[in-house]
C-alpha cells in the first residue's frame, strides 16, 4: 500500500479548512437527506396519495435511519481512524481500516435488507403503521422497494466520510449529489407521470442510491491518498474494533433517534386516537404525517450542523494525532459559532413561517385541522432547536477527538435517557401535545451538560493534553 501525505492539515489557517472539508460535507448531508424529503414532498402533493402517503413516508423514515446509523458508524469511524492514523504516520493502519469498513458495510448491508424482506408487517407495525388500513398498506409498499435499495444506500453513506478522509470531500459530494438528482428527476415522472404511487417514489430513490454507490466503488479504486492492497480487504479484527469504537458515536446518535420516533410514532397513534379530532378514522394519520414534516424539517437543520462538525473530523484527528493542540481549540470554537448561527437561523424560521414550510409538502390539499396541528407542532417541537445544534457539534467533535466515551455517553442520554424517556412519560400529562413538548425539554436538560463538557475540554486543550 502506498500513502502520500496529509500534512497541509497542520499547516493551513483552520478557517480555510473547515471551508474546504465543511462545506462539501455539509452538502453530501443535505444532499443525502434530500432523498427521504423529495420523496415526502412530492407524495404530500399527489392528490391520490396525501397524508395516507405522508403518514407512511414517516413509518418508513427511521427504518431508513437504521441503515444509515450503521452506514455511518462504519464510514465516520474509518474517518476518523484513517486521520488518526495519517496524523500519526502509520499509514498500514489507515488502508486496513479502509479495506475491513468496505467488507463490513457490504456484509451488514445484505444482512438488513434481508431482515427487512422477510419482518416486514411487524416491523411497520412496530413503528405506528397501523393507525389505519390505508396508512399500513403505503408504508408496505414504499418499504418493500425501499429495503431492496439498503446494500446500495450503506454502500454509498458509508463510504462518502471514507472518500473525505482520503482527501477528496468534494468527490464524496458530487457522487452523493448525483444520486440525489436522478431522484429528484425520476420522482415527478414516476409519481406523477405513470402514477405509480409509493412503489414510483421508492424506486426513483433506490435508482439514486445505485449511482452514489458505484461512483464510491470508482473512487476506491482510484483513491488519492491511500492506495488500497488486496491484504486490506483481509478482515482483522483489533482493526475493525478500532475503527468501531470511533464511529459509535454516530451509531448511537443515528440508532437512538430511531428509537425516540419509534416511541414518538406509537405515542402518537395512542394519544390520537383519544383526541376528540383525531381519534376520527379519516383524521388519524394527521398527527403523524405532521411530525413527520417537522422532522424532515429538522433533518435539514441537522445535516447542516453534523455537515459542519463531520466536516471537520479529518482535521480534528490529524492535529490530534500530531499534537497539535492550539489548532484544535480554534477549530472548536469557530465551530460552535457556526452552529449558533445555524440554530438563529432554523429558529427565526421555524417561529415566523410556518406556513410557509407546511405548504411546501401539501397543505392545500389538506384539512384545516390538519394546518392547525402543524402550526403548533412546527413552534413548539422545535423552539430550542439553537440549543440542539450546539449539542449535535460538541457530541462529533469529541468523538474527532477520539474520545469515544463521552462522545458516546452524552448522545445516549439525550436520544435515550431524555428523548424516548419524555417522548413516553410527557404525553400521559399533556396527552397528544406532550410528544411536542419532549424535544425542547430534553434539549434544554442536554445542554446543561454540554456546557458542562465543552468546559472541560477547553480547559484540556489549553493545557495542552490532547493524546487522542
Amino acid at each position: 500500500m502506498e500513502t502520500k501525505t496529509n500534512s497541509f492539515l497542520a499547516k493551513e489557517p483552520v478557517g480555510k479548512l473547515m471551508s474546504k472539508y465543511a462545506v462539501p460535507c455539509i452538502i453530501s448531508l443535505l444532499v443525502g437527506a434530500l432523498y427521504n424529503i423529495v420523496d415526502q414532498i412530492f407524495i404530500a402533493n399527489a392528490a391520490y396519495l396525501g397524508s395516507y402517503g405522508n403518514a407512511a413516508n414517516t413509518v418508513v423514515f427511521p427504518l431508513t435511519v437504521i441503515a444509515l446509523a450503521i452506514a455511518v458508524m462504519i464510514g465516520d469511524g474509518c474517518c476518523a481512524f484513517v486521520s488518526l492514523s495519517l496524523g500519526k504516520a502509520k499509514p498500514k493502519d489507515a488502508g486496513k481500516s479502509m479495506g475491513n469498513s468496505v467488507v463490513l458495510t457490504v456484509l451488514l448491508s445484505i444482512i438488513l435488507c434481508v431482515v427487512y424482506l422477510v419482518f416486514s408487517d411487524q416491523i411497520i407495525a412496530m413503528f405506528g403503521g397501523t393507525v389505519n388500513a390505508e396508512t399500513f398498506k403505503h408504508s408496505k409498499e414504499y418499504f418493500f422497494y425501499i429495503s431492496l435499495g439498503i446494500p446500495f444506500y450503506m454502500f454509498g453513506q458509508a463510504m462518502n466520510p471514507v472518500i473525505r478522509a482520503d482527501g477528496s470531500p468534494k468527490f464524496a459530494m458530487v457522487s452523493t449529489l448525483a444520486g440525489a438528482v436522478i431522484n429528484i428527476i425520476l420522482d415527478p415522472i414516476f409519481i406523477f407521470g405513470f402514477q405509480c404511487g409509493m412503489m414510483g417514489a421508492a424506486v426513483a430513490t433506490v435508482i439514486g442510491q445505485i449511482a452514489t454507490a458505484v461512483l464510491a466503488v470508482w473512487y476506491l479504486l482510484h483513491s488519492k491518498v491511500v492506495k488500497l492492497s488486496k491484504d486490506d480487504f483481509k478482515l482483522n479484527g483489533e482493526i475493525i474494533r478500532r475503527t468501531l469504537v470511533l464511529g459509535i458515536c454516530s451509531f448511537l446518535s443515528q440508532i437512538s433517534l430511531v428509537a425516540a420516533m419509534a416511541a414518538i410514532n406509537n405515542m402518537i397513534r395512542k394519544y390520537g386516537a383519544l383526541d376528540e379530532i383525531f381519534g376520527q378514522e379519516q383524521y388519524a394519520q394527521i398527527p403523524m404525517a405532521v411530525v413527520g414534516i417537522v422532522m424532515k424539517f429538522f433533518q435539514i437543520v441537522i445535516s447542516i450542523v453534523v455537515g459542519m462538525a463531520a466536516g471537520c473530523i479529518p482535521i480534528v484527528g490529524y492535529n490530534m494525532g500530531a499534537g497539535l493542540a492550539k489548532r484544535v481549540k480554534e477549530l472548536f470554537t469557530k465551530l460552535l459559532i457556526a452552529e449558533v448561527c445555524v440554530g438563529v437561523i432554523a429558529f427565526v424560521i421555524v417561529e415566523f413561517l410556518p406556513m410557509q414550510l407546511i405548504g411546501i409538502f401539501g397543505a392545500a390539499n389538506e384539512s384545516v385541522y390538519y394546518t392547525e396541528f402543524a402550526l403548533k407542532a412546527f413552534r413548539i417541537y422545535l423552539c430550542m432547536v439553537i440549543l440542539a445544534c450546539v449539542n449535535k457539534a460538541a457530541f462529533i467533535f469529541l468523538q474527532a477527538m477520539g474520545k469515544a466515551t463521552a462522545s458516546t455517553m452524552l448522545s445516549m442520554v439525550r436520544e435515550i435517557v431524555f428523548g424516548v424517556g419524555f417522548a413516553l412519560l410527557l404525553p400521559v400529562f399533556f396527552g397528544l401535545d406532550g410528544v411536542l413538548y419532549s424535544m425542547p425539554v430534553s434539549d434544554v436538560l442536554t445542554f446543561i451538560i454540554s456546557v458542562i463538557v465543552i468546559g472541560s475540554t477547553y480547559k484540556q486543550l489549553n493545557s495542552g493534553k490532547v493524546v487522542a
